[in-house]
């Protein structure tokens, strides 16, 4: 696997050219191989980002705690301490933080115990850099934008009963809390609050979200709108129409 990303990244070839940079973010790699670690740095250092490397869990909990990253792309396989239960305590501790996890290819069981965890994404190994790359930027660009139907008022901030999405600011509020969500939780709910009582099947859901480089399967929507549901208790606002998709049932707010 790593003779053939090294392939793939040697100057020259034209491979990288076609990928566009995003505005500067902070990445962290955590993963025990040596010449993985080096190459991730070095590529994803080519388009501009920040790139911090930790061997194990251990030393990713200190550089976290000193600086969170924007994303962390985490090996589920690692001695000590897995990338799952990293990810698990990464999720609780620092919400805003987008996780992409690395996994051998055909581990169904660890991706869905990971999308349930939180993760944003799964990328199976061996995997080319570019397409790694090409999904962490979609994750970072949803993080960074919302969808562009706005309230009648103009503002980006809507409002119904017992719940308020701030889509500016990134903040949901259920009677008043604030409410933590992962990246794809909220766009989710963004998207569904855009055109309340709009059924938006899975596919639906996949597309807008995730963007078409993605490899999604429809048990992943399932799985964000389970945790979205728990999230969002008491209110039962996100509806389900079987065989069709999910819908926003809730009434907007008189002061919206």
């Amino acid at each position: 696997m790593i003779n053939a990303l090294h392939e793939r990244v040697q100057p020259g070839t034209g491979f990288m050219t076609s990928i566009e940079p995003i505005a500067p973010a902070s990445l962290l790699v955590v993963d025990d191989e040596p010449e993985l670690r080096s190459l991730l740095n070095e590529y994803f250092g080519r388009h501009a980002y920040t790139v911090r490397c930790a061997a194990d869990a251990a030393q990713a909990r200190t550089m976290i705690a000193e600086s969170a990253p924007h994303l962390a792309i985490l090996d589920v396989n690692m001695p000590g301490e897995n990338g799952l239960s990293l990810a698990r305590w990464l999720r609780e501790s620092h919400p805003a933080t987008a996780i992409v996890m690395l996994t051998t290819a055909g581990e169904s069981v660890d991706r869905i115990v990971g999308l349930e965890l939180g993760a944003d994404d799964y990328v199976p190994k061996p995997f080319e850099p570019r397409e790694l790359v090409a999904r962490v930027q979609t994750i970072l660009r949803r993080q960074r934008s919302t969808p562009a139907a706005a309230n009648g008022n103009g503002t980006q901030h809507r409002v119904f009963d017992g719940l308020s999405i701030d889509l500016d600011r990134r903040q949901v509020l259920r009677h008043g809390e604030r409410v933590e969500l992962t990246g794809t939780e909220f766009e989710l709910l963004a998207l569904l609050a855009a055109e309340p009582g709009k059924v938006f099947s899975r596919d639906d859901i996949l597309n807008r979200l995730r963007g078409h480089e993605a490899e999604l399967y429809t048990r992943a929507v399932d799985i964000v709108v389970s945790r979205l549901r728990k999230k969002l208790e008491p209110l039962d606002c996100i509806k389900t129409l079987r065989n069709a998709g999910y819908a926003l049932a809730v009434a907007r707010s008189e002061s919206a």
